[in-house]
């Protein structure tokens, strides 16, 4: 009896602030960090978006993604292109997905519950997490890389723990080396502070990004072309890949450039909750989405072509690190500095694409997982130690396939993308009854059969067969040429047919809740949030009398009018669960 009360009152000192009054059930749909975001946290503007986005274009992976365009047979010019068109597509995508955040200033995961039922909502966000999670451990160990570089520039014998160094302590099976791991846990450790602060503070950080980490990559630009003896020699290189083989790396080029916002365009929702207002998350993204990573783009292209000109006996090098390290051997002190500051500003640049694209994100979708435990900052925590305990650098070992394998996981989120988007614009129209997202009663228009929505799983995995063969391929097995053709338009081909099913599935049978116009109600998110019950019964008492507009059905044209002029028009004959 004894032990029980002491895993009680456990239970209560674990427990993270929510709502009082809340039943079992409540418990596992919500806390603070899942409720609407209240107005005095909505303080990200217009230029706080653009900042954000210039400081996450300065990354590793960007940089590589479109130099290995480079790599692969395509000339600068046409990287370059593929670039803008690649993120222009995946600008529209996030500013989509981003909106439904703003405007209702709800997060990925409460958001998924609108088209894959209250409890079915946490599998796509699992995935979510658990990708989150295997990513930051990845994005730190190349973090570690810069922090080598950085150290190595101040102290030469650094190296000397590396490999074949001397002073190297471990052994070779452990997969790494003594100087490649403390590189790794000093970037690991470092960006534990980062970490405790809440999102809408941590926009200050993306700030300081946006203003060092453009400015260092400038550097490195100018450097490569002065020793390449200018941009002429760069430029006029053409390109390897001619006829259908050119034609489809163009293709490929634009498509990588999407796959890279994959994990993005699904969770915008999680940053743009904290608009002041919908459209401060509309065009600072959509514009500085693609000139933000056209513009880094077009530095690694540069500076990976001039590496050709730089080393003529060496194949294209499109990992910026690599080429850096290269630069400091026989390097001078002003040489070494430069080094020194170019790394610590990829260091920065790697800590704040971890923080925003895999640390906060993954303490989000922890928090929906188990709420009544979670929030956004131990999920993050509990992220950084995954990603400590996954050991990236076994992993990395065969880094082709790897990364190509967590590239190709964009068929899934894609086609997770492709449900939300048209559940919220084609077939509810932009209506949702926000109460009832947090609502575990079978009343509940988003309770569907038991919590879970057949519709929206129906057209899940309807979007990821065209590309599982596909997928197959990609990991290095043998497949069909056809099935690989497809595979090269993954993101398309899983969002059209997951987003043309769910509405299919939805106009032949119909769910509760939609909107016959354009009818979004983001106001709901203003006045003071309840999500409590206040009868015995489970149900809300607002509800039933009307005030709140929980009609469970279709919403027509006099109801919308009558909801806009703030009467309490309500049809109680609707109010009911989806099959």
């Amino acid at each position: 009896m004894a032990s029980k009360e002491k895993v009680k009152v456990w239970g209560r000192k674990l427990a993270v602030e929510s709502e009082p009054g809340l039943t079992n059930a409540q418990l596992m749909l919500t806390n603070h960090d899942l409720k609407p975001v209240e107005p005095e946290r909505r303080q990200w503007g217009p230029w706080n978006f653009v900042g954000f986005w210039v400081a996450d274009s300065f990354n590793i992976n960007t940089w590589m993604i479109s130099s290995s365009m480079i790599a692969n047979g395509l000339s600068w010019w046409q990287s370059w292109l593929c670039v803008w068109i690649g993120y222009s597509i995946a600008a529209c995508f996030v500013c989509l997905t981003g909106r439904i955040g703003a405007t209702y200033h709800i997060s990925f995961p409460v958001v998924a519950r609108s088209s894959f039922g209250i409890w079915g909502s946490l599998w796509p966000v699992f995935n979510r997490a658990a990708m989150a999670c295997i990513w930051y451990g990845v994005q730190a160990w190349i973090g570690g890389q810069c922090v080598t570089l950085m150290i190595r520039s101040i102290w030469t014998a650094y190296a000397e723990l590396g490999q074949d160094g001397p002073r190297n302590s471990m052994p070779v099976s452990s997969g790494t080396n003594t100087m490649d791991f403390l590189s790794f846990f000093l970037f690991w450790a470092g960006s534990l502070p980062a970490i405790w602060f809440p999102v809408h503070k941590i926009r200050h950080l993306f700030t300081v990004k946006a203003y060092f980490v453009p400015t260092a990559a400038i550097i490195y630009f100018g450097w490569a072309i002065g020793r390449a003896d200018g941009i002429g020699p760069i430029v006029h290189q053409r390109a390897k890949a001619q006829g259908s083989a050119l034609a489809w790396g163009f293709v490929s080029g634009v498509m990588s450039s999407i796959a890279n916002f994959a994990t993005l365009i699904v969770n915008d929702p999680d940053f743009a909750r904290f608009a002041i207002k919908p459209r401060d998350a509309l065009w600072s993204q959509l514009f500085t989405i693609p000139c933000g990573f056209a513009f880094t783009s077009f530095v690694g292209i540069i500076v990976s072509s001039s590496s050709k000109v730089i080393f003529p006996d060496q194949d294209y090098i499109w990992n910026p690190l690599t080429l850096l390290g290269m630069f400091l051997e026989n390097a001078s002190s002003a040489e070494r500095f430069a080094v020194f500051i170019i790394a610590a500003a990829f260091t920065l640049a790697q800590l704040g694409t971890n923080i925003a694209a895999n640390s906060i994100s993954a303490g989000t979708d922890m928090t929906a997982l188990l709420p009544r435990f979670l929030n956004i900052r131990r999920g993050g925590y509990i992220c950084a130690a995954v990603g400590l305990a996954m050991c990236p650098w076994n992993l990395l070992k065969d880094s082709n396939s790897f990364t190509t394998y967590l590239s190709a996981y964009s068929v899934f989120l894609s086609s997770i993308a492709g449900v939300i988007i048209s559940d919220y614009y084609f077939v509810r129209k932009g209506y949702l009854e926000l109460k009832q997202l947090y609502s575990a009663s079978p009343s509940s228009p988003y309770f569907y059969w038991f919590g879970w929505s057949w519709r929206g799983y129906a057209a899940y995995i309807a979007g990821i067969l065209p590309n599982i063969v596909g997928f197959v391929g990609a990991i290095g097995k043998p497949i069909p040429i056809g099935a690989a053709y497809v595979y090269r338009l993954n993101f398309f081909a899983g969002f059209i047919v997951a987003s043309l099913v769910y509405w299919l599935l939805c106009k032949f049978f119909p769910i509760p809740a939609v909107s016959d116009r354009w009818f979004e109600q983001g106001e709901a998110a203003d006045r003071a949030f309840s999500v409590a019950y206040t009868d015995g019964q489970g149900y809300d008492e607002e509800r039933l009398s009307g005030s709140d507009h929980g009609t469970g059905g279709k919403l027509k044209e006099a109801e919308l009018y009558a909801v806009n002029q703030k009467s309490t028009v309500h049809d109680k004959t609707t109010v009911g669960k989806a099959s």
